[in-house]
C-alpha cells in the first residue's frame, strides 16, 4: 500500500511562484512513475506533469517553460515547482504514482487527496 500527502498550496498573484511537494509513505519502492494532475471546477482532471524512476519527465503543453517536475529518492517526496502562474492555472492539483508508467493519462493507482492553488489577476 501506498500513501500521498500533498503540500504547498495556496493563493497569489499572477506572474507568482510556488512548490508544491508530494510526500509518499509505504511500499514506495514499487513506484515507476509519479504525475501531478489538476482539476478545476467543471472540468475534466487534466494531467499536468509526470516523472518515472529514471528520471524522464512529460508536460502538458500548457505548463512548458514554466512547471518543473522533480523527485528526491531520499525523501521519498515529489515536487512540482511552479513559475508564472497564470489564472488559469487555478485548480485542485493532485500527485500520483502507480508501478506502471502512466504518464499524464489517469489511471494512476494512488492518489493524494489533493492541495488547492488558486492564482488571482
Amino acid at each position: 500500500q501506498v500513501q500521498l500527502v500533498e503540500s504547498g498550496g495556496g493563493s497569489v498573484q499572477s506572474g507568482g511562484s510556488l512548490r508544491l511537494s508530494c510526500a509518499t509513505y509505504g511500499y514506495t519502492y514499487s513506484l515507476y512513475c509519479m504525475g501531478w494532475f489538476r482539476q478545476a471546477p467543471g472540468k475534466e482532471r487534466e494531467g499536468v506533469a509526470a516523472i518515472d524512476s529514471d528520471g524522464s519527465t512529460v508536460y502538458v503543453d500548457s505548463v512548458k517553460g514554466r512547471f518543473t517536475v522533480s523527485q528526491d529518492n531520499a525523501k521519498n517526496t515529489l515536487y512540482l515547482q511552479m513559475n508564472s502562474l497564470k489564472p488559469e492555472d487555478t485548480a485542485m492539483y493532485y500527485c500520483a504514482a502507480d508501478s506502471r508508467q502512466w504518464w499524464l493519462l489517469p489511471q494512476y493507482k494512488y492518489w493524494g487527496q489533493g492541495t488547492q492553488v488558486t492564482v488571482s489577476s
